[in-house]
């Protein structure tokens, strides 16, 4: 009999830690993971079918508070960090003291330039730990850094806008065919769990429905961790975040202006060219453009194209599930990729 992967999850109480723990229950080659949450967590919770009642009648889900201890007598070898970004700076470094490969799904360790990572205002900032792993992590995109995640011992898993916005335009920005000059505009909307599970007001019933609001207008923390991984000067980039009255779901709408005349023909084939093989984009067929109902509730990232009849003005919409190709689905993919599997197993 095949050896499966053990896993434990730290933060299984929020919306994609459950979709985490979903997605690691039904992988042949996964074993049944390890819940664990912080204290301040599970309100005294001690089954994760209690707080996710879509999880009852298949057994228990037990909730273990978080031990060092206890995760190395159970032999885990890879840990899932769905925690506050503060946390994860300090449980990631104990995690790999540990002997444990992590997968983290905070925005803790994804952006590389002080510059860009000084919107979190890490307490541990200019610390030699915090520069070691700062170094070390690599950013969990499959579609660009496939070599770099299976030698990986931390990955830091992207953000939901982030991937949808970065899978829309790095073909472009690496074919040279953008004008940067003119800049990009990135209009992106989400569903109200991109928030996470914690109620605000801006994030209450009464607020979001039959509504539509932006938020975090020229200040998202998203933003640098896009410009970074595109290769942009932040002003390059005008990126503003909306919040959607549904439940899930991303939706980013981009709008580029090139450099030369092209056709549709072309477009089309530098982005079925950049794609081939990578399993969880689909490109739609020109003037098809996704929707959010295509993608919610898969792992795949949508992505299709207008071109004007000036042959230079460019609008490319990409589509997601924030909670699986924006969050727990690409962990999944990830963690396939650190242990030589296919991108699929799991997620299909």
């Amino acid at each position: 009999m095949t050896v499966k992967l053990k896993t434990a999850v730290v933060g299984a109480t929020g919306y994609s830690g459950m979709e985490l723990t979903r997605l690691l229950l039904r992988h042949p080659r996964v074993d049944t993971p390890m819940l664990l949450s912080r204290q301040s967590e599970n309100n005294g919770t001690h089954n994760l079918a209690d707080i996710f009642p879509a999880l009852s009648g298949n057994g228990s889900y037990p909730l273990k508070p978080l031990s060092w201890a206890a995760l190395k007598e159970q032999g885990i070898e890879l840990l899932f960090l769905c925690t506050p970004h503060e946390a994860s700076r300090s449980l990631v470094p104990e995690a790999v003291a540990n002997g444990m490969r992590v997968i983290d799904l905070s925005g803790a360790w994804r952006i590389k330039q002080a510059e860009h990572r000084a919107i979190y205002k890490f307490s541990d900032e200019g610390t030699p730990t915090a520069a070691k792993f700062t170094d070390e992590a690599v950013y969990g995109l499959p579609e660009l850094n496939r070599d770099k995640i299976r030698k990986a011992r931390v990955v830091a898993n992207p953000g939901c806008y982030a991937t949808s916005v970065i899978l829309a335009l790095v073909p472009l920005t690496r074919a040279g065919i953008v004008d940067l000059e003119h800049g990009i505009i990135s209009d992106s909307k989400s569903g109200v769990s991109g928030a996470g599970k914690e109620p605000t007001p801006k994030t209450h019933f009464v607020s979001v429905a039959d509504n539509f609001s932006a938020y975090g207008v020229f200040h998202h923390r998203h933003l640098g961790e896009i410009v970074e991984q595109l290769g942009l000067n932040a002003d390059e980039l005008t990126f503003t975040p909306h919040l959607l009255p549904i439940p899930r779901g991303i939706l980013s709408t981009v709008y580029v202006y090139l450099k030369n005349q092209m056709t549709s023909i072309e477009i089309e084939s530098i982005f079925r060219d950049f794609y081939k093989g990578k399993r969880w984009v689909r490109v739609f067929a020109t003037p098809k453009l996704p929707e959010i109902q295509f993608s919610v509730n898969t792992n795949y990232c949508d992505i299709g194209f207008n071109l004007a009849k000036d042959g230079r003005r460019l609008i490319v919409v990409s589509c997601e599930d924030n909670l699986l190709k924006g969050a727990a689905g690409q962990a999944v993919q990830n963690m396939n990729l650190m242990y030589g599997w296919d991108e699929a197993e799991g997620l299909q």
